[in-house]
């Protein structure tokens, strides 16, 4: 699998998939934005007609499509019909946010080397749901989210960048997860330029990015004054 080069002086056309509220989808349409004429969102598509971030897309003037899973008989159906729509738009990269499908070999080999994923966990630690449980389950001291390329074995691929948090002591699922989404909202969209900028390359499964010395974003702010030897530390 490689990386699809794309010519830099055009913009970047992405497609973003979403099934909820688009917290992701919104993050990297100011970016975008901010990108001024090297990037633009050519679509964004849902398989759930009610999703909360289609009226948004709407409102800023993008162009929204809905695709509903409910109505085709089976998986392999409904991603050829998926995979028709984004194609229409011929896309650089398809960006999933908040896309809760299992996608099918095919539909992913299809798009190898421009189908990237946000996943709510240190991948390739506790793939799958409920993702924040299963890291205070674990006792973990960190958790955080993965960008990572898109394979056919589901939470899995390469690695494109991670951001970390610390697990507080006090922590439950839902607290632990508003950290964890704050970061997805500065690590995709930073990801995304990095995309649109053709800084990124895969080669051999492997993942490189020109220009940053770590692909790895920090955030200890929710972390008391007793953890500062742990702050210094990491």
């Amino acid at each position: 699998m490689q990386s699809k080069a794309f010519s830099l002086d055009r913009p970047c056309r992405l497609v973003i998939l979403i099934s909820g509220r688009g917290s992701n989808m919104q993050s990297i349409f100011k970016s975008v934005a901010a990108a001024a004429q090297r990037a633009e969102i050519v679509a964004v598509l849902s398989n759930n007609p009610d999703a909360e971030g289609l009226a948004w897309a709407q409102a800023q003037g993008l162009a929204v499509e809905t695709l509903s899973h409910r109505t085709f008989p089976n998986r392999i159906a409904f991603d050829q019909a998926l995979q028709a729509r984004i194609d229409a738009h011929r896309p650089d990269y398809v960006l999933l946010a908040g896309f809760m499908r299992i996608l099918t070999e095919g539909f992913v080999q299809h798009f190898a080397g421009r189908l990237i994923n946000i996943h709510p966990s240190l991948l390739p630690a506790f793939p799958g749901l409920n993702t924040h449980q299963q890291a205070l389950d674990a006792g973990v001291q960190q958790h955080g989210c993965t960008i990572h390329f898109v394979t056919p074995t589901l939470d899995h691929g390469p690695i494109i960048a991670q951001g970390l948090v610390p697990v507080l002591a006090d922590d439950d699922a839902e607290s632990l997860g508003q950290r964890v989404l704050a970061v997805e909202h500065e690590v995709y969209p930073q990801v995304v330029n990095w995309l649109i900028d053709g800084r990124v390359q895969l080669e051999a499964g492997r993942v490189s990015v020109s220009g940053p010395a770590s692909r790895l974003y920090v955030d200890f702010s929710a972390a008391s004054e007793a953890d500062v030897p742990l702050r210094r530390q990491a």
